[in-house]
């Protein structure tokens, strides 16, 4: 029996690797949710309007329900982005780097969809004030937060996400330098003065699709560490 087991070949070790379609999904979640974004603010202009006139204004609601629609697949796909960089990353992750990007897209995609849950019943709250033929001040406070939601708190969990991606993958020399600048450049304004500057919202998006086109466009990865596990022989 001994002689058999032996003899007999190991199993092959099978590993999961990452569908190399995982890199588009960086292109898909940036045409979404920056889809979602630009819609956003078209949805809401600069000059907040008068509570009647933002009733009667059917475009801008049917503006806002499209963003609502791209917007949790572009967390999906977001959530599949997050997993292509960690798996070009590999086994050379640093733990501490590791926890704050992790976490910080995961907040990321949170926000948004705190931000789509509001939005929409702030429309389904217009259309009862519609129904009824009353405007109120509940407009204001609808536009206020749907924008502190996504101009201000995400944006800045996005900052956090983008600096340590881009240190990680800057440490580890799997970014070029124009990738690597371009991801501080953004992370630091994204945290600093995402506020004070409308439409900076969109640079996001737009790091995340250069990403998502670099790793759709550079070799498999190879340098992730694979483990297999064998049986020794007695």
């Amino acid at each position: 029996m001994g002689d058999r087991m032996q003899g007999s070949a190991d199993p092959p070790a099978k590993s999961l690797r990452t569908p190399r379609a995982a890199g588009a999904a960086g292109i898909l979640a940036a045409l979404m949710l920056g889809g979602a974004m630009v819609l956003v603010r078209l949805a809401f202009p600069d000059r907040p309007l008068d509570a009647a006139e933002y009733l009667a204004d059917t475009s801008s609601h049917r503006a806002l329900r499209v963003a609502l629609v791209l917007l949790p697949y572009g967390g999906i796909f977001f959530l599949w982005f997050m997993g292509a960089l960690r798996d070009s990353i590999g086994a050379r992750e640093d733990r501490f780097f590791a926890t704050v990007f992790f976490g910080a897209g995961l907040l990321y995609v949170a926000m948004l969809l705190v931000f789509g849950a509001t939005a929409g019943a702030y429309l389904d709250t217009i259309e009862e004030m519609k129904a009824a033929g009353q405007p109120g001040n509940l407009h204001h406070f609808g536009r206020y937060l749907t924008f502190t939601l996504l101009a201000e708190y995400a944006p800045r969990m996005a900052a956090v996400f983008t600096l340590t991606a881009t240190t990680i993958a800057t440490r580890l020399g799997i970014f070029p330098r124009w990738l690597s600048a371009l991801g501080y450049l953004a992370g630091l304004v994204l945290l600093l003065v995402v506020r004070t500057v409308v439409w900076t919202e969109m640079l996001f998006p737009v790091w995340v699709l250069a990403v998502g086109c670099f790793l759709l466009g550079a070799p498999p990865a190879g340098n992730g560490v694979r483990l297999t596990a064998k049986i020794p022989n007695p």
